[in-house]
Order: structure tokens, then sequence, then C-alpha cells
């Protein structure tokens, strides 16, 4: 086949054939939508970050919360009598920490006082410790105020005061969390 001179070619044979009409099929269906994946993977993800953030903040509120290892003393009086009892007549270290709030139990600080009573005992011949009755002066919900006054006697008669107030905390069951004096 040649070409006509004034170049244009032939409708006829030449490109795709046009398709012919189907009747009843319409026009042909559009391509589908993409789908929102990015969407859908970005809510999911940031559902799982907000699970393992609350979660782990429950978690962490669980474990450093303040909660006593223990029954601690039914009563406010109760737990500065066997604080003091801990202290000053058995000297231990480890049966004062049965009695002190988790806040201010630290075993080095326990031992430095119980090395400061002993001390001071040793100094005296036959050293004999007692306390009144512990008495609470104030008490409001989970926190009492509790006093006493710590006597020193020895064998030669000689005497020494000492007033101390407890502040004791109410936390499944009564706890020594300070001591002034």
């Amino acid at each position: 086949m040649t070409t006509p001179p004034d170049g244009s070619y032939p409708q006829e044979g030449f490109g795709p054939a046009p398709a012919p009409a189907q009747e009843g099929f319409g026009p042909a269906p559009a391509k589908p939508a993409k789908k929102r994946r990015p969407v859908l993977i970005a809510s999911i993800v940031l559902a799982v970050v907000v699970l393992l953030c609350g979660g782990g903040g429950l978690a962490a509120f669980l474990l450093l919360r303040s909660v006593e290892s223990g029954t601690g003393a039914p009563e406010p009086a109760q737990a500065v009598d066997s604080f003091l009892t801990a202290v000053y007549a058995d000297q231990d270290t480890r049966e004062v920490g049965q009695y002190v709030c988790s806040d201010s139990r630290d075993s080095e600080d326990i031992d430095a006082k119980i090395q400061e009573v002993k001390g001071y005992a040793a100094q005296y011949e036959d050293p004999k410790f007692d306390w009144t009755a512990p008495q609470v002066s104030d008490q409001t919900g989970e926190t009492a105020t509790v006093t006493t006054t710590v006597t020193l006697v020895t064998a030669d008669e000689k005497t020494a005061d000492q007033a101390l107030t407890f502040t004791v905390v109410e936390n499944n069951g009564w706890w020594v969390c300070e001591v002034k004096g």
C-alpha cells in the first residue's frame, strides 16, 4: 500500500477497531476507589498506643503507690509502743522496720539510730529505758500525732527524759512515719 500524495492514511484497517456497542450494559464501570488503608492502620496504631500507655500508667500506679507490707498496728498508740520496744528494749533494726511506714523504712537510717541508742546506753552502767504510755493528741482520718516521754535510768540512779512526738499514718494498719524529739 502506498501513501496518498496528501500524506493521509485511509481510515480503514489502521488502528484498533472501535468496540461495538453492547446493548443493556451501559458504560464501562469506573475503576474502584482506593481503599483507605492508611487511615485504618493509623487508627489501629493509635488504639494500641493508648492501651499501652493506659496499661503502663496503671501498672506504674499499682507498683509505686505506698502500700505497706504487713498489717500494722490496730491503734496509733500501739504502733508507737511497739516501735519504742523495738528501738529501746530490743534494739533490733529488723523489728523496728515492722513498725515504720514504707516511706521512712530505710534500714541504714534505722540501723544508725539503733547504734546511736546503743552508744548512748554504753556510756552508763546498767541503763534501762522506759516510757510513758503513748497518748494520741490529734487524730484526723489517716493521720495521728502521738506523744510520750522516754526515760533513761542508770544503776547509779541517774535519769534523763526525752519528750517525743510521733506522726503515725493509717495504711492497712498504723505505722510510725516521723519522730520528733
